[in-house]
């Protein structure tokens, strides 16, 4: 198995293990993801019958919105490469009563889908993490039909998303994980502008319209970050869910005084910024 095999492996292994804490907790970016889901699906513009893909759907709701927008006649392929991620999507459109999506445990940078086979392709918040950009771009233009578009969204640099930002740099500081690849995925590694879209026209997409947002997201408490950045964050969390337990109110000291300048009545609010982009 090559480095980046196990690499794969290794990220599908922490998604894998994240599903639950999404399952259960993922409403707490509701107040984000929503309207930058919607932006995606307004610029998207998909019609009644199209065909819709999304990619690293994991458990969000973007698949909702384009599914009542293609209608019966339509269809939404819904994809992750983490298993119980697309098994816990299943499960979300299961007890809404949503019919027209397709569930499947795809890479996006090897896609099973014959060429030309879809109208439209949202991610929200996926391409930053994965391994090979530029070939889950170039699938992404492969399976497109002519004339059809991208919607994506990724975040912003990290001093625009302290609520990432700071806490890694405590894990970091602390020896708890190492400091992030500048050129491998994270969360913030296709933040800036130009670099997202010269891997979209890299792909062969004419140039991109880019759009950057900003938000806050909250937290009732310390404890409701802690659990937030324990369950859902990503490798964030598969290395704090391996500190040792006589080492962790140490680090949660050291992350309470970090975070104190985004401190609200009893919680926290955080900016969180992020960067849209459409393209045919």
């Amino acid at each position: 198995m090559t480095s980046e095999e196990q690499a794969r492996e290794r990220s599908k292994a922490i998604w894998d293990r994240m599903a639950a804490g999404w399952d259960e907790q993922g409403d707490v970016l509701s107040p984000v993801a929503g309207p930058v889901g919607e932006w995606m699906i307004d610029r998207l513009a998909p019609e009644p019958g199209q065909t819709i893909l999304e990619l690293a759907a994991g458990p969000g709701e973007t698949r909702f919105l384009a599914a009542e927008r293609v209608g019966p006649d339509g269809r939404l392929i819904s994809t992750d490469f983490a298993p119980a991620m697309v098994e816990t999507a299943r499960r979300l459109a299961s007890s809404r009563g949503v019919t027209n999506v397709e569930f499947r445990e795809m890479d996006a940078e090897q896609m099973s889908l014959d060429d030309d086979s879809v109208d439209g392709v949202l991610c929200r918040w996926g391409y930053m993490l994965m391994l090979n950009r530029p070939a889950a771009f170039a699938e992404t233009r492969r399976v497109l039909r002519g004339g059809g578009r991208l919607a994506l969204s990724v975040l912003g640099p990290p001093e625009r998303n302290p609520w990432g930002a700071v806490g890694a740099g405590v894990l970091v500081e602390r020896g708890v994980m190492p400091p992030p690849d500048p050129v491998g995925p994270g969360l913030f590694a296709l933040a800036d502008p130009d670099r997202l879209a010269a891997l979209i026209t890299g792909a062969g997409f004419d140039a991109p319209e880019l759009e950057q947002q900003s938000y806050t997201i909250e937290f009732a408490s310390f404890e409701a970050y802690w659990i937030f950045l324990y369950d859902l964050a990503g490798a964030i969390s598969i290395f704090l869910q391996a500190v040792p337990s006589e080492e962790a109110a140490g680090l949660q000291q050291a992350l309470r005084e970090a975070i104190s300048p985004f401190a609200s009545g009893d919680g926290y609010a955080f900016p969180i910024a992020v960067l849209n982009a459409v393209a045919s």
